[in-house]
């Protein structure tokens, strides 16, 4: 199914473990309010009360283990209930949409980390995201060994290093070649931010990307 045309915004962020992408989403969240759009932030996978049994069974569910393709097809099935629970249904209402993790992430993850067919996951994710593209997608950039020790070092007392940030560093530092490989690849769409700054450095350098988006939006309300 394609995407209808709509005057809604799809935003996605993406990065490793721990660059910060939840402290930037609340911040353009609020931001983006103030000015008056109307602004809905999600996150893959958890983005539904289906996405949030997943996201429990993908990450933190320490009872029994498996493989990647059974770890694909989960992070599949929550994208695609997301999509069209949550995601499609706000950018028809002309929303903008600000979601933490989407397809590129599969194919970062899945795809390149855990060594699944490229051109067989870009099949798939494009199945279960109904054909949907982000208009714009971040990537926030960073050192996987600094970003775990941030990710360590935010956790609540007691809480653990969930399933995929306790891969070792050599899977860290694929996922974020792979994510530099696609930037590099589809330079209209997607942007390096540099993680290695305070946040209001970040923010001001997302906000550059994100302001010609709503210039062009706002030309059609």
């Amino acid at each position: 199914m394609e995407r209808k045309k709509t005057k809604g915004l799809f935003i996605t962020f993406e990065g490793g473990e721990g660059v910060g992408k939840t402290t930037l989403i609340e911040r353009l969240y609020d931001h983006l309010t103030e000015k008056g759009f109307s602004v809905f932030k999600t996150r893959e996978p958890g983005g539904t009360e289906f996405g949030k049994h997943v996201r429990e069974i993908l990450l933190h569910h320490e009872g029994y283990s498996f493989g990647k393709k059974s770890e694909l097809f989960l992070f599949l099935a929550d994208r695609a209930q997301h999509v069209e629970e949550k995601i499609l249904p706000h950018l028809e209402e002309n929303s903008i949409v600000l979601c933490d993790r989407f397809n590129d992430s599969t194919l970062a993850y899945q795809g390149v980390a855990r060594s699944v067919d490229l051109k067989l996951l870009r099949t798939f994710c494009k199945f279960a995201a109904s054909d949907l593209t982000p208009d714009l997608t971040l990537f926030l950039d960073l050192d996987p060994v600094t970003g775990l020790e941030r990710s360590r070092k935010s956790k609540k007392l007691g809480d653990s290093h969930d399933r995929i940030e306790r891969e070792k560093i050599a899977f860290h530092t694929k996922v974020r070649e792979a994510f530099l490989s696609l930037a590099q690849n589809e330079p209209e769409r997607f942007h390096v931010l540099d993680a290695r700054l305070d946040s209001d450095e970040v923010f001001k350098q997302a906000m550059s990307e994100i302001q010609p988006k709503l210039e062009y939006m706002s030309c059609f309300s």
